[in-house]
């Protein structure tokens, strides 16, 4: 009998556990209050009821909203026009699912505070540069949803008490049907030669368990062995305890045996939130074999969050990669999928052609020609200095090998460079959307300059005595292509670390650091060519940590509220990018 009684207190708890877990929105008497959308609704699209693609219903239609210009303001007022209580982060260049509508908005701007994303301000209904590879998504935070009954909103959050009462139930082990035996190998070896072996039993509720098919603790069924590192073994319990409550205590030495676990029986949620956590450890090794370890093993788990936290990372300090001892041994798919991303920071072009042929040179007979003519192949030639390219033919370790392949795209590039657009998109071989027409983050003259942590404690130093800020200035081409080397536009960057020099130059400053990336002269026809100009925080003279965009020529260091990795004491080295594309 009182067996019968636990089993229905759990039955009734985990009722209204599905409850309190629901969709932003849910209505306590199932009565769908919206059947039909309505003019500026929001949708998140292709992933869960918190995280997807963004999309904005106008004039009768879905449609998607560009990722130009979007940080955690943006993704804001999404998450709480849908009813979370806020967001947890951006998501770009994440794959949600083909998109065929319009792309209704694009160069957002929100202050955050809207209710509805459309208040926000951008350029008309419609008018973008942007394809759908641009498609922004977010992820809200789901923690005390609110429910929403009538026009009014209540905050209903039973994960508490709830957590507590499965808690306990899960601890006492009363009702319990399915036992899990957790076995570890010591790593001795009995007298019989045969490995000895720990063994810990943990009694739970299959109706608990049912969630998770991969536990297998279906009807007839009374047990499972877990093999599982000695390791891991005392972090299994609380795995298990996550599963009754959702709520578990996470280290770094737990995070990895947790997620492991969480990956082996299918609990997406728990894979997803500690594989976020290992972002927090990459910097830490300037060897690289750390990153390299943890995107292996993000592609063997299928962890999509982790993959592309590594792999940003990886992009990010390319350069510092190229010249650890991990770079020639990386797979070639992890660096075909470094030579598709136009987040690569370089110096220039070249560079990453340099350093793909060294790495083909390095493997010798173990790289198939098939495989060299693939990663040449992401090489964007028309990036590469004209100057450079006539060259080519006597300075290329490989050209000899893969003639054809090279005089294909020094001729694709010498188009680029020497046609106008006009004549360009005649050609039905050029394409706005081939990635090499674009540029990626160029780090060398012209394209780019730096304001030291040392230059700006020292302008602050004079901004107290009454002097101007010194400002660092570059002139750079309208554009990569070599008719606009002598069309010249020339910047001025700097960093306002205090009000008093953004009110001395006029300015407001939302937070600091604030960063300003802004031109004095116009170009001569804009129309066809626009700039994607971006700010690199380059924490400690040591790595990338984070990548900000400009939004009307400034750009908040504060506005993300996290860096996307780690900087101790907020050193940073501020270097200025200039992206021009053709649009």
């Amino acid at each position: 009998m009182l067996a019968q009684r636990n089993i229905f207190t759990l039955w009734l708890l985990l009722l209204l556990h599905d409850v309190s877990e629901s969709a932003p929105g849910f209505n306590l008497f199932s009565e769908e209050r919206n059947p039909v959308p309505q003019e500026g609704d929001v949708r998140l699209f292709g992933g869960s009821a918190s995280e997807g693609r963004v999309e904005i219903y106008h004039e009768g239609n879905w449609g998607t909203v560009c990722d130009d210009g979007w940080d955690m303001a943006e993704a804001q007022v999404v998450c709480r026009q849908l009813h979370f209580p806020g967001a947890k982060t951006v998501v770009i260049g994440k794959n949600y699912g083909k998109a065929s509508g319009p792309i209704w908005l694009d160069d957002l701007t929100c202050k955050g505070t809207e209710n509805h994303l459309f208040k926000c301000a951008f350029k008309s209904w419609g008018t973008t540069d942007c394809s759908h590879k641009e498609d922004v998504g977010v992820i809200c935070e789901t923690t005390g949803t609110n429910l929403t009954i009538s026009d009014s909103t209540h905050s209903l959050d039973h994960s508490i008490s709830l957590s507590d009462e499965l808690g306990q139930i899960f601890e006492s082990g009363n009702g319990c049907d399915f036992q899990i035996l957790v076995q570890s190998a010591t790593g001795n070896r009995n007298e019989d030669g045969v490995p000895e072996m720990v063994t810990t039993t943990i009694c739970t509720h299959k109706m608990i368990l049912s969630q998770f098919p991969l536990f297998n603790a279906s009807e007839g069924m009374t047990s499972i062995t877990v093999p599982i590192s000695q390791s891991c073994q005392p972090h299994f319990t609380s795995f298990i305890r996550y599963i009754y409550t959702r709520k578990v205590d996470v280290t770094f030495s737990s995070a990895q045996c947790l997620h492991w676990m969480a990956y082996k029986f299918g609990v997406k949620q728990l894979m997803e939130d500690t594989g976020r956590l290992f972002s927090k450890i990459l910097p830490e090794d300037p060897l690289f074999n750390t990153q390299v370890s943890l995107y292996e093993y993000a592609e063997e788990t299928g962890d999509l969050v982790l993959q592309e936290n590594c792999i940003q990372y990886l992009a990010w300090n390319y350069q510092n990669l190229t010249r650890s001892p991990a770079w020639t041994d990386l797979s070639v798919d992890l660096l075909g999928s470094l030579l598709t991303r136009s987040d690569l920071v370089v110096p220039d072009e070249y560079f990453v052609l340099q350093t793909v042929e060294s790495w083909i040179t390095e493997k010798g007979n173990s790289t198939s020609l098939k495989t060299q003519l693939d990663l040449l192949n992401r090489i964007r030639f028309p990036m590469i200095p004209a100057e450079v390219l006539y060259d080519l033919e006597y300075n290329s370790s490989l050209y000899s090998t893969h003639e054809k392949v090279y005089r294909e795209n020094i001729l694709k590039a010498f188009q680029f460079n020497v046609l106008l657009f006009s004549n360009l998109i005649s050609n039905p071989k050029f394409s706005r959307e081939d990635d090499h027409f674009k540029p990626r983050f160029y780090t060398s003259k012209p394209w780019s300059t730096v304001i030291t942590p040392d230059q700006t404690s020292r302008l602050n130093h004079y901004q107290h005595r009454g002097y101007q800020t010194p400002t660092k200035s570059l002139s750079t081409p309208a554009h990569n292509s070599l008719i606009f080397k002598r069309n010249m536009v020339n910047w001025e960057a700097n960093v306002f670390n205090n009000q008093y020099e953004c009110s001395n130059r006029g300015l407001r400053c939302d937070s600091l650091p604030m960063a300003s990336l802004i031109t004095h002269n116009r170009l001569t026809d804009p129309s066809n060519i626009i700039f994607r100009n971006r700010l690199l925080l380059i924490c400690q003279g040591k790595y990338i940590c984070h990548v900000q965009d400009f939004k009307a020529n400034t750009a908040y260091v504060n506005g993300s509220k996290v860096l996307t990795y780690p900087c101790p004491d907020n050193q940073y080295t501020y270097r200025f990018v200039v992206r021009p594309e053709y649009v």
